[in-house]
């Protein structure tokens, strides 16, 4: 048994498959019913409604529906795209053990109950009505099901029969009487409304009524009993058809499995499968194999050989009874649901044993018990190549006697380093383990087959050398060497005693073993380790055409690796690693550097240097065998050779642009259909953001990129397109994005000296001051002049300070202090620069409001201080130091609404020291004429100033 899925709830008594999805439902004894997706393990949905157990669920095959049956004698159908339940059906009378669609349910809206209430139930789900009460059992129904294809029934009950009922009259009347119908066959009634004609009152409802009543009184003839099997010893449990077969299978409380056999007229019994310790709770027909599974409340499953007709394989579970199976339509799936949880599991891998032969054009596989040779060079017409048989191969064992349940081949392993036969180890797990030597002629496959030679081993065998192999013995764990002929030559003891399985080293002499999460490169001859690394449950080992790197195969991951098995990369994976193939193009220097790889529903790739991707999805695995350009070569799951079409462009281009063949890649750029997100940031991350340029049309991203790698053209370009986005959009915020646009596109403007495209971004942003000071440092002093006109425009008193001060206009200067209320500094101010007349008239404004202007001269305080200038706290550096008179140029420092702007005090000229005379600030280093020195000072506190 391999477990795929294991869920821990309370007890589980119904289980139903999505047919499409990888979805099961489990009803459970608490009343919830969980939706699971087994393939992550993750509960999707759960639905509350039912009042007690909840015996039976099934899914529709076509619409997202699913149905119910509890202890609360009711009928659910619920929703799960709507997440609730539609309606409700009422008439049984007692717990509801089963429930199921029909199988044709586009044609038969119908579904199909059993009960404790001694009935069976068929009722339209369209109508929400019930079609046809089934009696004749006289004690609890405990299964009910239709037939996969034909218009039969069948029925289970502790009375001890199981009866197949006949539903042909009831298909007539449906299909022939009178009633809307639809061109799909449905009756032409909503899902979420009463059917037509049934209103109260109304002689349609009227009819329906009496023909309800007539039906819980008397039951209906349009379903008769066909046969009443009897023969079981106590009450039987459940029943099921083959899907193709005229056959049954029926579990009852006797610890017995009956097999049944139907024709036209009458049905008998075939034989009884015994082995349960205890009553039988569930059988079914496996959905691909000649094979009856049955659960118990003993504990354990077990699996019968229908032809045989006897047990060949059992599971036990420690602790929890079985109580119900279910097999999923077209996977090779099944389900068990426990006292615990539930199961989802196989009975055996899917994958085909297949190895590459010489040279990479032929591929030897098993298909059932033959074995091929696919020959690539042969391919013709669409066709991936030719299937030549070469041998058959031998049932070994008892469990190999027995398809479906694990005794195929696993593992092949032909010989390279002989060129004169074709050598193949056949390697199963059949008895523990054990192998087969396959010797036949390369030049006619199928002509010359020497018998096949055999033994025990553990795992698979490789081949050391012309004539020797080498497998790993499943009781000592050593590793033994064989000649051709089968005989031991050499016992080798492995340098691990952990070691459970051994994998084609690559060269000859050589082989690579696992042990724990560990691979380990062995020489046979030497008995030495060359290379050790971490590889956690290895699966396979896949080596490159040139020998040069190895691919390990993880449960959930891929680690490259050299020819020493030093670990270039390794690569994560969410769903589990199905196979993988390295790259054997003769053209484009992606052979042996290209790993592709198919997990469950997606082919993939990973490059020696840790880049991977996803080429592809899958509607269903396969198993990559070879890569070839475009094109992957595999089998699928009934071992049949396949050729997938992939593209491997994005692949190549990261190759190329890690090997730094930059023609290629802008080659790629603008002839391949290369696009996405994914290779954007690929790009940005790898430092190559103008090439990354190329692949992106929208003007956010195109700017972004234009920036990290300094294209100015193209960032005014986008800059434009943003702009006029957001006026399209004409809000407030649109416009806040296209200024803060510009000024990101100013700031690496001025970066790289580009004043005039520093100066048309802080226009379009309206950033005057910046601008005037731009203009200050370009010497421009006609715009400054403009400046100052569009501050008093404005009516920007701080920004008709700065203008005069940049432009040296200490007349403005004055009328602005003047005019802004600051009449002392406007006096120091008129009075420094020699305006005397102005200076007069501030004096007798000062006095005039009760001032005096004795001592302002002598106060340092008055070089900072400058308060409530265009409602924010301004200080402007004054361009001659009241003290020392220092020649200085500055710009005002300004927080307005909590927004720390730039202050720059640019030092002019400077006498042996600099003038720092505020009280409090440290001193800043020292500056001379020849070195004048930028500050920005942070005013009015005591932190440090950069």
């Amino acid at each position: 048994m391999l477990t795929k899925f294991e869920s821990k709830s309370a007890r589980v008594k119904g289980l139903a498959f999505h047919p499409v999805r990888p979805w099961i439902c489990a009803s459970l004894h608490n009343g919830v019913i969980q939706l699971w997706d087994y393939r992550v393990g993750t509960v999707i949905d759960r639905f509350e409604e039912h009042d007690g157990p909840v015996r039976g669920v099934d899914f529709h095959l076509h619409e997202p529906l699913i149905v119910t049956g509890g202890d609360d004698y009711k009928i659910k159908v619920w929703d799960y795209k709507l997440r609730r339940c539609l309606f409700t059906l009422l008439g049984h009378l007692d717990y509801i053990r089963t429930v199921q669609f029909h199988p044709n349910a586009t044609q038969f809206p119908w579904i199909l109950s059993a009960s404790d209430d001694q009935t069976l139930r068929l009722w339209d789900f369209r109508k929400r009505s019930c079609l046809s009460v089934l009696t004749g059992h006289n004690h609890y129904v405990m299964c009910a099901a239709f037939h996969p294809s034909e218009d039969l029934i069948v029925s289970a009950s502790l009375d001890q029969t199981v009866r197949v009922w006949d539903t042909t009259g009831l298909r007539k009347k449906q299909l022939g009487g009178p009633g809307a119908m639809g061109d799909s066959g449905f009756p032409t009634v909503p899902m979420d409304g009463p059917p037509r004609g049934s209103h109260p009152g109304g002689p349609g409802g009227a009819a329906a009524t009496a023909l309800n009543v007539q039906a819980e009184l008397f039951g209906t003839n349009d379903v008769v009993v066909k046969y009443v099997l009897e023969g079981h010893d106590r009450g039987v449990n459940w029943a099921a058809f083959h899907p193709t077969l005229p056959l049954l299978a029926s579990a009852a409380d006797d610890r017995q499995v009956k097999l049944w056999r139907m024709s036209e007229t009458k049905a008998w019994e075939v034989d009884t499968l015994r082995g349960h310790a205890n009553n039988v709770s569930c059988c079914l027909f496996h959905p691909r194999q000649e094979l009856v599974v049955s659960d118990s409340e003993d504990r354990s499953i077990r699996v019968w050989d229908v032809s045989k007709r006897v047990g060949v394989q059992t599971f036990r579970r420690e602790g929890d009874r079985f109580w119900i199976l279910a097999a999923h339509r077209t996977q090779n799936l099944l389900a068990a649901g426990h006292d615990s949880g539930m199961i989802v599991f196989k009975l055996e891998r899917e994958r085909p044993a297949s190895v590459a032969g010489p040279g990479g054009d032929k591929l030897y596989y098993v298909r059932g018990r033959e074995l091929f040779c696919h020959d690539y060079s042969r391919a013709a017409g669409g066709s991936s190549g030719v299937d030549v048989p070469v041998a058959s191969l031998r049932r070994v064992g008892q469990q190999a006697q027995t398809d479906g349940i694990g005794s195929g081949p696993r593992f092949l392993s032909y010989n390279l380093h002989n060129p004169t036969e074709g050598n193949v180890l056949v390697c199963s797990d059949v008895d523990g383990g054990c192998y087969e030597l396959i010797t036949f002629s390369l030049t006619n496959a199928g002509g010359s087959v020497t018998d096949g030679k055999r033994g025990s081993c553990l795992g698979p065998g490789v081949f050391l050398g012309r004539n020797r192999f080498a497998i790993l013995d499943r009781h000592k764990r050593e590793i033994v060497v064989k000649n051709l002929n089968n005989e031991t030559t050499k016992r080798v003891s492995a340098p691990l005693p952990n070691v459970d399985c051994l994998y084609d080293g690559g060269a000859s002499g050589r082989v690579l073993l696992r042990a724990d999460d560990r691979a380990i490169l062995f020489e046979v001859q030497s008995r030495r380790v060359l290379g050790e690394l971490a590889a956690p449950k290895v699966k396979s080992v896949v080596w490159s055409p040139d020998g040069t790197k190895v691919a390990l195969l993880c449960k959930y991951g891929v680690v490259i690796a050299t020819r020493q098995l030093e670990q270039l990369c390794s690569v994560s994976d969410t769903s589990r690693i199905k196979s993988g193939a390295w790259d054997a193009s003769p053209t484009g220097g992606t052979a042996s550097n290209l790993f592709v790889y198919t997990t469950l529903n997606h082919v993939k790739y990973c490059l020696p240097t840790g880049d991977t991707g996803t080429i592809r999805t899958l509607d269903h695995p396969i198993y990559a065998t070879r890569v070839v350009k475009d094109q992957l070569f595999c089998l699928d799951r009934e071992a049949r050779s396949r050729v997938v079409s992939i593209d491997t462009t994005e692949a190549r281009f990261k190759m190329a642009l890690s090997n730094k063949k930059y023609g290629q890649v802008m080659h790629m750029v603008k002839h391949s259909r290369l696009c996405g997100r994914a290779i954007v940031a690929y790009l940005q991350s790898k430092g190559f953001p103008e090439v990354a340029l190329h692949f992106v049309r929208d003007p956010r991203t195109r700017f972004r990129l234009a920036l990290a790698c300094g294209n100015i053209e193209a960032a005014m370009e986008s800059a434009f397109a943003l702009e006029q986005q957001e006026g399209a959009a004409a809000t407030t915020e649109g416009a806040g994005k296209a200024r803060d646009v510009w000024g990101e596109l100013g700031a690496e403007a001025l970066r790289q000296g580009n004043h005039q495209v520093v100066e048309m971004s802080y226009q379009r942003k309206k950033d005057f001051d910046r601008l005037s000071f731009l203009y200050m440092l370009t010497g421009d002093s006609e715009k400054l002049r403009k400046m100052l006109k569009i501050s008093n425009m404005r009516n920007d008193v701080m920004g008709r300070y700065h203008n005069a001060l940049l432009l040296g206009d200490a007349a403005e200067r004055v009328a602005v202090l003047e005019a802004s209320g600051n009449l002392p500094l406007a006096y120091v101010s008129a009075k420094l620069h020699g305006l005397e007349e102005v200076a007069e008239r501030v004096k007798v404004a000062i006095e005039t409001q009760e001032g005096s202007v004795e001592g302002l001269r002598e106060c340092p305080s008055i070089f900072w201080l400058f308060d409530n200038v265009s409602g924010g706290w301004d200080i402007p550096v004054l361009d001659t130091c009241v003290l020392c008179s220092c020649a200085y140029l500055g710009v005002a420092l300004r927080n307005t609404r909590g927004s720390l702007k730039l202050t720059i005090a640019f030092l002019l000229r400077s006498g042996e020291g600099t003038c720092w005379h505020q009280e409090g600030w440290p001193s800043p280093p020292t500056a001379n004429a020849n070195y004048p020195s930028w500050e920005l000072a942070k005013p009015r506190n005591q932190e440090d100033y950069t």
